[in-house]
């Protein structure tokens, strides 16, 4: 009589064929489990392209499996509402003699988990995922005595641990850091109209399948499919890095932080989503980074700067994530508590720069960093949005949105929900700094320069607004001094106002759009 089977249980974000889940899998005995459930698309208002995204690539690995000859029993949406419910229908079918995964990207999908494994009496073991370079266990020793956890150190250990930009023991070109170099603007020229775009991946007949399923089923969710041509599958994966490496790596440095009109891409790489899905090994990325810059085709400066996210940033963001949690999605160290502007869900505002980066994530589901930190989170910290409103916003709207990575760069980064824990200051600016980097200003009816009056900017009266509410609490930071200074330049009569023209801001935004 054969031995009962082992269920290998592989999560929408775990599409990875080297996975520490497979050690040991027997194709004779053992199964493979995966569930497609409407709970993962709706515990936050999912965009469509983000549940399109997800479905796709698990059925694309679905495939990839059963050509390897391993049984995998898979659960199509309608079957299963929740994880919970599928996996209890799965177990009492095969009745396994234990369940085998790798650690979740979500704290309450692992909670779940593991309960109903004890509810069934069948034993989980979960393995570490060797996708990541710094183990949750490695982040923890590092964090160990530390009251303020800075990526900057951690992303130093993580350089010479790996090797990754040293020579003889010491940085590549001296320097740990390039960022003095990574700052550039477009000007007025705007970016080279002759850089090539990033690679698109049509959909074949499994991706067209998921796109009618996710526009009847998910009819009612914001955005929309039009534009869908995500690489969904490792082989895709491999070739959007190849095409990032070749044409948009070079610049990617100077121009990380610029923004333009109906410019959803620029230099950027677009390689986020199949990371986090696991389709594609942070490893490889870096390593092929590497190689661009000591073969001459990338500068230094656009090499670390790109691989910082991914060693030091996406690293940093996931251990801060298992070390906290649960306590730390509920954080809201700066008190913030009004609701999220309705418009974050139609991208109909005056404002330029937001509805242009609004209606690129709702359309796209893609916005790059800086758009992200200083466009629609920075509106949300200045207007002081609930930091769990704009959490679940992120998670929300986002192709390569997973709860380990999004809830530290929202609620700590951006929102400074967490009181400084993972960055030093709140990331507050002005009006003039979008102006700065973009050319969102051109033609908007607002001007960033003015705090007050018709044509003051929301951005520059809420960012004072937000200066004077949390004057006191911020006083004691030093990365905050000089903003505090050109605060304390401010007379009794422009400060009151500051607070009235705030006060009707919060009220022409709330319940627009």
């Amino acid at each position: 009589m054969p031995s009962r089977p082992r269920l290998v249980l592989v999560l929408g974000d775990q599409l990875d064929l080297q996975s520490a889940a497979f050690d040991g899998f027997d194709p004779l005995r053992d199964v493979v489990w995966m569930a497609e459930v409407a709970a993962e698309s709706t515990k936050v208002w999912s965009v469509k392209a983000r549940i399109a995204v997800f479905l796709t690539a698990m059925r694309h690995f679905r495939e990839a499996l059963r050509e390897k000859g391993w049984r995998v029993v898979y659960h199509e949406m309608g079957a299963h509402e929740s994880f919970v419910e599928a996996l209890r229908a799965s177990v009492t079918e095969l009745r396994p003699s234990a369940l085998v995964m790798v650690q979740a990207g979500e704290w309450g999908v692992q909670r779940d988990l593991e309960a109903v494994a004890v509810e069934l009496g069948v034993p989980l073991e979960v393995r570490e995922d060797r996708h990541f370079l710094c183990t949750t266990a490695e982040f923890a020793e590092h964090a160990k005595g530390r009251k303020q956890l800075r990526m900057e150190f951690f992303y130093r250990e993580m350089r010479q641990r790996t090797g990754v930009l040293m020579e003889e023991g010491k940085p590549a070109g001296g320097e740990w850091n390039f960022d003095h170099d990574n700052r550039g603007s477009f000007g007025k020229e705007g970016p080279d109209l002759l850089r090539v775009p990033p690679r698109r991946f049509v959909p074949d007949e499994i991706t067209r399948e998921v796109i009618e399923l996710v526009e009847e089923r998910f009819a009612k969710h914001p955005g929309t499919l039009k534009d869908f041509d995500w690489p969904v599958t490792a082989a895709q994966s491999v070739e959007a890095l190849e095409d990032f490496i070749a044409h948009r790596l070079a610049q990617f440095g100077q121009y990380q932080d610029a923004m333009w009109v109906n410019e959803p891409w620029l230099y950027h790489s677009r390689l986020s989503a199949a990371m986090n899905l696991k389709l594609l090994d942070p490893r490889v990325v870096i390593a092929a980074a590497e190689k661009a810059w000591r073969d001459g085709k990338a500068p230094l400066a656009a090499v670390e700067g790109f691989i910082r996210q991914i060693l030091g940033w996406r690293e940093y963001v996931r251990g801060i994530y298992w070390l906290k949690m649960p306590d730390y999605e509920r954080l809201n160290a700066m008190e913030a508590h009004e609701a999220l502007p309705g418009f974050y869900w139609t991208g109909e505002t005056d404002m330029n720069c937001l509805r242009d980066a609004l209606s690129q994530t709702l359309r796209y589901g893609y916005a790059h960093h800086i758009q992200r930190l200083m466009v629609t989170g920075l509106f949300a910290l200045l207007y002081g949005v609930d930091p769990h409103q704009v959490h679940e916003w992120y998670l929300a709207v986002y192709v390569d949105a997973v709860e380990w990575v999004e809830l530290p760069n929202t609620l700590g980064m951006s929102q400074y929900g967490d009181g400084g824990l993972m960055a030093s200051k709140p990331y507050v600016a002005s009006g003039k700094y979008i102006q700065r980097m973009s050319n969102y200003c051109t033609g908007c009816k607002y001007d960033p320069a003015q705090a007050t009056g018709a044509n003051a900017c929301p951005f520059t009266t809420l960012y004072w607004d937000y200066l004077l509410q949390h004057e006191v609490k911020l006083r004691g930071n030093q990365r905050m001094a000089m903003q505090l200074k050109n605060l304390g330049r401010l007379t009794a009569e422009k400060r009151s106002e500051i607070q009235a023209q705030a006060r009707r801001v919060r009220e022409g935004c709330a319940g627009v759009g």
